[in-house]
């Protein structure tokens, strides 16, 4: 009785936290990428620098909150595997997504160690933008794309639990 509420009480947690995870992940994305040129990672260079400063606030801000989610959501994963009645053998749809999402927790977690640069830099470091735009282009640049197809992966997990294909059927 207990397992059962534990498993369906995670599901939620991880239903919850992914919204904010992936709509903080599309608002940073947006964000950050009105500073660039579009298709380059060139600043534009008509922002005003108290413009751009406050933008690079708001991008370490939501990378603490998009982490915090992950982290949420990777712990209710592993809550939720350990506790569901469903198993990985007969649900393949399952196991897809959950090998998916922690395929890509050394990437995330990389990111995570530059994003708390940012916000290191936000908080407690100087206000000089050069560092700021250093860090941002590293951030965009890192891994060579990998975090772009990583979230492309996540979008597609989404589709595969909703659809729920590989799914044994009972005889």
């Amino acid at each position: 009785m207990k397992t059962a509420k534990t498993w369906k009480i995670s599901l939620a947690l991880i239903v919850v936290g992914t919204i904010v995870w992936l709509g903080g992940i599309n608002i940073r994305g947006m964000v950050g990428f009105d500073l660039l040129q579009v298709g380059t990672l060139d600043f534009k260079p008509n922002i005003h620098p108290f413009v751009e400063r406050a933008v690079f606030g708001l991008i370490a801000q939501s990378s603490m909150v998009i982490y915090v989610a992950y982290v949420f959501i990777w712990v209710s994963g592993i809550v939720f595997l350990k506790t569901s009645p469903f198993r990985l053998k007969e649900n393949g749809w399952l196991m897809v997504t959950a090998i998916i999402f922690y395929l890509f927790t050394p990437v995330e977690i990389y990111s995570m160690v530059l994003d708390l640069k940012m916000w290191y830099l936000d908080h407690l470091g100087s206000n000089d933008l050069v560092e700021f735009r250093k860090l941002l282009i590293h951030r965009l640049a890192a891994l060579s794309g990998v975090p772009m197809i990583a979230l492309l992966s996540y979008y597609t997990a989404i589709v595969i639990a909703t659809i729920q294909p590989m799914k044994k059927q009972l005889s």
